[in-house]
């Protein structure tokens, strides 16, 4: 693989609220307006022929917004992978949950297991749900579970229990909100990530601010500590 070879593109989905506010609408105005632009952004990733994509979807830390809102996002989760089922099968986009299943309703789980289950095979493009994921949860749950197995903590068998296993890490992070913090989040997978920072809140972010990113991306040496 080359060294600035884009794979995995990640977005940290920030500015929803921020921007219903900004319209004098309900926060959950912009969660739903954050749903349909997830869902142009992962077309132009497949059109782009990039094979992975990851999207920052909630985190362990979302759960102290109020009940009401946590409620609405979980619905919204469920309605949006229950409706758009079609869309993913027809579109053979593959999808893959990272993150703590513990907490998340039982509709919320049973509208994930069958989506993975039924496009488990599809290999154009596959999107991964970080949802009930952070950090600092992720590299704790994978250091318990190698020590139980007897696992040896090297690098290589550590990355074997992270919920991201068997996908790699993210190339380029996207965090939209002109916020400049990962927010808990692909701690150990963002060791070598490069970042891009957007002014746009998430239901403003279009398809050409991400061809920018990824331009910027391609522009960049990246040397992950060494010389050329």
């Amino acid at each position: 693989m080359k060294s600035n070879e884009l794979r995995h593109i990640s977005f940290i989905m920030d500015g929803n609220g921020r921007w219903a506010k900004n319209k004098g609408l309900a926060r959950t105005a912009g969660h739903s307006a954050g749903v349909e632009k997830a869902k142009e952004i992962v077309m132009r990733a497949r059109e782009l022929k990039i094979p992975y994509i990851s999207l920052y979807t909630f985190s362990k830390e979302n759960w102290k917004r109020s009940v009401e809102e946590v409620s609405f996002l979980m619905g919204l989760v469920t309605s949006h992978l229950e409706k758009e089922f079609d869309f993913y099968i027809k579109n053979k986009i593959r999808i893959a949950h990272v993150g703590d299943r513990e907490e998340l309703p039982v509709k919320v789980l049973k509208a994930i297991d069958r989506v993975e289950k039924e496009t488990k095979d599809f290999d154009s493009i596959t999107l991964l749900l970080a949802l009930n994921y952070s950090g600092k949860y992720d590299i704790l749950q994978a250091a318990k579970r190698c020590s139980e197995n007897g696992g040896e903590f090297t690098e290589e068998v550590f990355t074997k229990y992270l919920k991201t296993s068997g996908f790699p890490d993210p190339d380029l992070i996207v965090r939209t909100g002109a916020e400049f913090r990962i927010s808990n989040y692909f701690l150990w997978q963002a060791a070598y990530s490069e970042f891009y920072v957007s002014k746009s809140y998430w239901p403003d972010f279009t398809t050409e601010e991400m061809d920018s990113a990824i331009e910027s991306f391609y522009n960049r040496d990246r040397r992950y500590g060494g010389v050329k």
